[in-house]
């Protein structure tokens, strides 16, 4: 009764007549006065609170300062006080009102309110006050003017003296409302702010965080968890001080126990099943993708192959390759890898997981233990679980795949890790005669002959592409691997390739017992593996040159042959031998056709054709059945500007620009249509793969080589500067080898500096050690020369001493006066001598 008393004698006003909004605005106004009783300004100020809404411009016109001056007064001493300033405040600053003007208002209040430092540290300091509504609306008023003027808080905050102790103190809140409002103002106050994320973290800002995180049940846990991992994040990214601050504490083996991962795992020890199998929900999803990116940002700022970063490693190949997670938690995992990783993936074992068919991913068989190379080549041809959704080709299952293509190519980086792939698909050196090669996944994928009797199957064509830009990585840039590759010669294929995935076979292993025990066909029948690529492109091509068929399956054949071709390209780069197989095995006629078509509706397959034709115009070096002089005149038949106009085409094609270098999948157009009728339809967006960025990056990089060396004569030497293909390629990996081993001798020599300079610091103080001994050297030889001097003096003084007294002696025989000082000296010196 006494409130509502006190506002109405606040309204009514000396005569009790009606007021409009504004002047009772002004009247309440007027007893936020310090001079007034704190009942009344209480009582003001929740009657503003209530106007504040309906009458925000008002308010913070006439009431604006006062209520500040109450704040800075009166909230720390009376929390009713308090709690109602702070809402009132926050209102008036409050810019997501859908109120007409509300935004403007609200940053022109906010302006007001951070032209000084004072409002903002008054509010740090009201974060220590432990009453409830008093933190609570504090946190909440702190976020809308982090919202509204996040840099000018930031400031503030530095010069704040309750500013880090006060945050950090609310992060430990036991209640879990003031905890949670806390997350969230942290995560405001941190953004894009080094500075202040350093002074959180060093004051304990981690532990609290992840205290919440393991409270609320880790990874499991809802909204509360998510903020506390991102608050972890924002402190962690992009800033290099926090990260190794974060290294030096216990909190790193918490990342792996949040995910139920082991920290200490032997590349052997297989991970357990309690990891790789467990029940998926968005929250969960979210959180572990948080966990995910921290661990990720941790490799990758530091030295990849530091030992402490390998559980960080092995988590996320582990989540890729073996693990029930979502598909998008798989892909995150594979790209956090880094780009010149060198973890031994041959060398890890693994237990890939399918699920039990109608169990609605309740039940899960165990499949045979295989290699993290293996899974990788597995999955990259054959998508997620052995290929079980393959046909669907999603665009997220795509993005799957082509990030596990994109983690081999980074793997294979390295000259000796390609040959000793490569070498693993060739015929065993100790068989007699002819045998075909071993089997692998990559090989078996690669080598398979398309359909050309039934309909197209999406999984057979998506496998073929995917192996053939993985092939292209193993060769690219390689005269060795080009060199083993000629003597590939593939075995009887007698299934699909997508059939080939319910086994593993290692890329570098010996073959299956099925794939040895198949009898070889006769010997005149083997083909090398660039016969079998040059006549599938022939296959294929003829599918694709079919007036029965329809447009998407004309598309279908179209990527079919565009990866046949990107492949070939890159092979026959710099590599005349392999030119002369291919023109041998008639891959000229195979590459006319296409160009001479007439037709505009696809740019695609004639440009890449004229591409390689003039890839093998180019390095025909090699003496053979099809010279220079042989295809000069198909080229000027098909005509120069065709060819250069071809490549023109290809070059401004919207699926050839939109490839990056971190996304290679794009979404179908509309009005493609499934390509087998008894596929089932889904809600996710389909996508398609038609290059990858190695590929564009090669293609820009040479398509001018190739469009001049059209217009050379067929006795001219190359355009490319006249070196053997083989010899520049040497010359470049020679100049990786100098590039590598400088950078070791420049390691070598800061080292030899640094011992260098540490030799020099201990001459230094050698000589200082031996200036310092001769110094005290003289000092001992001055320290004896004064020693002499004092005893010489106090000889000299007790002579005279001796004399004085016997001259006092006779002056008193002679009965002269002596003075009575001289007679105590003398009596004293007497009684010195007595004693």
């Amino acid at each position: 009764m006494e409130f509502f008393s006190q506002t109405y004698v606040a309204l009514r006003g000396p005569t009790g007549a009606p007021q409009t909004p504004t002047d009772t605005i002004g009247r309440l106004s007027d007893r936020l006065s310090p001079a007034t009783l704190l009942a009344d300004r209480r009582a003001a100020v929740l009657a503003l609170k209530g106007l504040s809404r309906d009458c925000k411009q008002e308010v913070g016109e006439r009431a604006l300062t006062g209520l500040l001056d109450v704040l800075y007064n009166d909230a720390e001493v009376d929390a009713d006080i308090g709690k109602a300033i702070l809402e009132t405040l926050d209102t008036l600053c409050n810019t997501e009102d859908a109120t007409a003007g509300s935004k403007e208002l609200g940053s022109k209040h906010t302006d007001v309110i951070v032209s000084s430092d004072k409002t903002t540290h008054t509010l740090f300091a009201l974060l220590a006050d432990n009453n409830f509504y008093t933190r609570f609306a504090t946190l909440q008023f702190l976020t809308t003017l982090l919202h509204n003027r996040r840099q000018a808080i930031q400031s503030y905050f530095s010069t704040a003296p309750a500013g880090p102790g006060s945050v950090i103190a609310v992060l430990e809140d036991k209640r879990e409302i003031i905890r949670n409002e806390a997350i969230t103002m942290v995560q405001a106050l941190t953004f894009q702010s080094p500075d202040i994320q350093k002074v959180l973290a060093f004051e304990g800002a981690f532990e609290k965080l992840f205290n919440t995180v393991t409270q609320e049940g880790g990874v499991d846990g809802g909204l509360v968890a998510q903020g506390a991992l991102t608050c972890v994040d924002g402190l962690l990214r992009f800033n290099s001080s926090n990260q190794s601050y974060f290294r030096e504490t216990s909190l790193p083996p918490v990342l792996c126990a949040l995910l139920q991962f082991p920290v200490s795992i032997d590349i052997q020890t297989i991970a357990p099943q309690e990891f790789a199998l467990q029940f998926w929900d968005d929250q969960k999803r979210a959180n572990t993708s948080l966990i995910l990116g921290i661990m990720g940002m941790l490799i990758g700022s530091k030295g990849h192959g530091l030992p402490e970063n390998l559980p960080y490693t092995r988590c996320l190949i582990e989540t890729a390759l073996a693990s029930n997670a979502p598909t998008s938690l798989k892909t995150q995992a594979l790209r956090l890898l880094p780009t010149n990783i060198n973890f031994p993936f041959s060398e890890i074992s693994l237990t890939p997981y399918v699920p039990v068919p109608e169990t609605n991913g309740e039940e899960w068989d165990r499949l045979e233990l295989a290699s993290a190379l293996d899974a990788l080549v597995e999955l990259a041809i054959h998508g997620e679980y052995n290929g079980l959704d393959a046909s669907k080709r999603t665009k997220e299952s795509l993005e799957l795949r082509s990030a596990a293509a994109a983690v081999f190519e980074n793997f294979v980086r390295k000259d000796e890790i390609r040959q000793a792939i490569v070498q693993a698909m060739l015929p065993s050196e100790d068989s007699e005669g002819s045998q075909p090669s071993r089997t692998t996944p990559l090989l078996h994928a690669l080598a398979a002959s398309p359909n050309t009797t039934s309909t197209l199957d999406p999984a057979d064509i998506t496998s073929t592409h995917l192996a053939t830009l993985m092939f292209s990585h193993l060769l690219r840039s390689s005269p060795r691997a080009k060199a083993s590759a000629r003597l590939i010669i593939p075995g009887p294929l007698s299934s699909p390739a997508g059939q080939s995935s319910s086994f593993f076979v290692p890329a570098d292993g010996p073959p299956q017992e099925s794939a040895a025990a198949e009898e070889p066909e006769e010997e005149d029948g083997q083909q090398t593996l660039l016969q079998i690529l040059t006549e599938n492109l022939s296959l294929a091509l003829l599918s694709r040159s079919r007036t029965n068929n329809s447009d998407q399956e004309a598309r279908e054949w179209d990527r079919y042959v565009v990866g046949y071709l990107c492949l070939l390209s890159q092979w026959l780069w710099e590599d005349p031998k392999s030119v002369r197989d291919f023109l041998e095995a008639g891959g000229l006629g195979v590459l006319v056709e296409p160009i001479n078509q007439t037709s505009e509706v696809d740019s695609i397959v004639p440009g890449l054709c004229a591409f390689l034709l003039g890839v093998c115009y180019e390095y025909n070096r090699e003496p053979g059945e099809i010279t220079r002089a042989n295809i000069h005149p198909i080229i000027s038949r098909l005509s120069v500007d065709t060819l250069i106009g071809q490549m023109s085409r290809f070059r401004e094609d919207d699926r050839f620009k939109a490839v990056g270098p971190d996304s290679i999948v794009l979404s179908v157009p509309n009005q493609s249509v499934a390509v087998q009728p008894s596929t089932k339809h889904t809600d996710a967006e389909e996508g398609e793969i038609w290059f990858d960025w190695a590929f564009v990056d090669f293609w820009k990089s040479n398509y001018y080589t190739v469009q001049r060396g059209f217009s050379t004569e067929p006795d001219q030497l190359s355009s490319s500067n006249g070196q053997s293909a083989e010899a520049t390629i040497l010359i470049s990996s020679l100049r990786d080898v100098i590039r590598q081993q400088s950078g070791e001798i420049e390691s070598l020599q800061k080292q030899l500096r640094e011992a260098s300079r540490s030799t020099g610091q201990l001459a230094d103080l050698e000589k200082q050690v031996a200036s310092l001994k001769e110094q005290f050297g003289a000092s001992e030889e001055k320290r004896k020369d004064v020693e002499k001097e004092q005893e010489d003096l106090l000889v000299l003084l007790d002579e005279v001493t001796s004399k004085r007294r016997k001259d006092k002696a006779r002056l008193r025989e002679a009965g002269l006066e002596v003075s009575e000082d001289e007679t105590e000296d003398d009596d004293d010196d007497e009684d010195e001598d007595e004693e």
